[in-house]
């Protein structure tokens, strides 16, 4: 009788169990999985965006991908701009957390302010940045004039190699907080005696970071870098509201490309196959994390 109802109880619990997660499934089935298969499945056809109507093509559109420069250009693109961008948010954001890590005047303060680029409208911040980076009347090039760097208004966004500078610096600028919020958590957890202990040995401050500070921190900047990897691969208003992806196509990443292909060309077949191998792409980086966060709690 007692294993009757506890066999009763224990499918009670079930039913409670899948009604509780049933939600959240149905959400994620609606918001990731329909359109990750909606993607696969588009990028067999040839289908014309305005009215969704197309004939099957198999695998055609990867074919052509494969064999446009336009593709290799935007993907090489794509890796200057995600590698540029991390590369700075990484050395920023150590940088900037280890000053905040000091007993400063205003600390508190300073810790707030300087999430302010993370937190501020991408559209909000393009639009100051634009206004810093206009060659008639914005203020760098008038500061760089005055500095006697330069005799004539530089053209920040509208030329190359510096409208990709350019927008690597702004997206560096927008998310290297996130950096200095993730690096400054695991400094407050480093035992202080470490510190004491390389000090009595004789290491200076350039010793104690390279032999106490960056090995304990190593497990969260690889735990960063592929989360910021991820996002800054797929990253599109940014890059989108500062160059379009100009000049011509000088800073036009894969993200651009499928925009481009959806709603200027009009084909949306193509624009999925885009689509479907950068999240072939990204899913590199994904087991990788994955894989990586598995083995952390596994230790």
């Amino acid at each position: 009788m007692q294993r009757t109802e506890r066999t009763l109880l224990e499918r009670q619990y079930a039913m409670l169990g899948l009604m509780l997660i049933a939600p959240t499934v149905l959400v994620f089935c609606a918001v990731i999985v329909y359109p990750l298969v909606s993607a696969v499945y588009l990028s067999l056809f040839s289908i014309y965006t305005p009215t969704l109507e197309g004939d099957w093509v198999g695998f055609r559109n990867y074919r052509e991908l494969f064999g446009t420069e336009v593709f290799w250009s935007s993907l090489w693109n794509n890796i200057i701009w995600t590698g540029g961008t991390l590369t700075l948010q990484i050395a920023c954001g150590v940088g900037m957390a280890l000053v905040l890590h000091q007993n400063l005047i205003f600390r508190s303060l300073a810790r707030s302010l300087i999430l302010f680029p993370y937190f501020i409208s991408t559209v909000v911040a393009v639009l100051v940045w634009k206004w810093l980076f206009n060659d008639l009347y914005g203020i760098m090039n008038h500061l760089l004039i005055m500095a006697g760097l330069t005799e004539f208004p530089i053209d920040f966004l509208g030329s190359m190699p510096n409208a990709m500078i350019s927008v690597i610096l702004v997206g560096a600028w927008k998310y290297f907080p996130f950096v200095v919020i993730a690096v400054l958590a695991r400094l407050q957890t480093i035992p202080d005696a470490l510190y004491e202990a390389a000090r009595i040995d004789g290491a200076g401050p350039i010793a104690r970071f390279f032999d106490v500070t960056l090995p304990q921190l190593r497990e969260v900047l690889v735990v960063i870098i592929m989360l910021r990897a991820i996002w800054d691969f797929k990253e599109f208003d940014l890059i989108y509201l500062l160059t379009g992806g100009g000049p011509i196509t000088s800073t036009q990443t894969l993200p651009l490309l499928v925009y481009k292909e959806a709603f200027a060309l009009n084909q949306m077949g193509m624009a999925s196959a885009y689509a479907v191998v950068m999240m072939a792409i990204m899913l590199v980086f994904m087991i990788l994390y994955i894989r990586r966060t598995r083995s952390e709690d596994a230790t």
